[in-house]
């Protein structure tokens, strides 16, 4: 994913791993808007509090861009979190491919998507079904995995997202569809793409 679909002044998003998640790395979101705007970014924005930061910067590739997040990460709030840079064409794409179009929902399903860093590397047989069918892996692309849940007092997030962690690695990030859903809407604007 390094800068595809990359232009001079582009929209990224920034996916932040475990901040505000469990009571672990707690930032206020116009603390970490502030630290963006140190690091140089413009027009930078939060969406919710989960360590969704949209902003633009010249493109210099994905991975570069990782990295100096994560520095200015550090050295603002001293704490180390892993870091997914997507650009807006890139979760346009995402969200065009419509990856959830099959799935029959009730108020229990929760459709998630996992950034991963590189390649997936899993030896699961996907699409994955777990025995009871609570929990699927519908299908891998462009640097992401798609998962549902069905919750029930049996079954929670956390168990979809052992299954995720064990078979693609800990240092992915992941999003409820909805919040995706939100971040594309926003990059749009940023693009004029919206």
């Amino acid at each position: 994913m390094t800068g595809q679909g990359a232009s001079a002044n582009t929209g990224y998003a920034a996916l932040l791993r475990g901040i505000n998640v469990g009571g672990n790395k707690q930032v206020r979101m116009e603390d970490l808007r502030k630290a963006f705007e140190s690091m140089g970014f413009e027009d930078v924005t939060t969406i919710l509090n989960s360590g969704n930061v949209l902003f633009r910067a010249t493109a210099a590739g994905d991975t570069k861009l990782e990295g100096r997040i994560r520095g200015g990460l550090e050295e603002a709030f001293g704490i180390k979190a892993d870091v997914m840079v997507r650009t807006g064409e890139e979760i346009r794409r995402l969200v065009a491919s419509d990856p959830f179009k099959k799935v029959k929902t009730t108020p229990q399903t929760r459709l998630y998507v996992t950034f991963l860093p590189g390649e997936p590397k899993s030896k699961l047989k996907i699409p994955y079904e777990s025995p009871e069918g609570d929990i699927r892996i519908l299908g891998v692309a462009s640097g992401a995995v798609f998962t549902t849940i069905e919750l029930s007092p049996k079954k929670g997030t956390v168990d979809l997202m052992k299954i995720v962690e064990s078979e693609f690695g800990r240092n992915v990030t992941t999003r409820n569809w909805n919040t995706v859903l939100k971040i594309e809407k926003k990059l749009a604007g940023m693009d004029g793409a919206g």
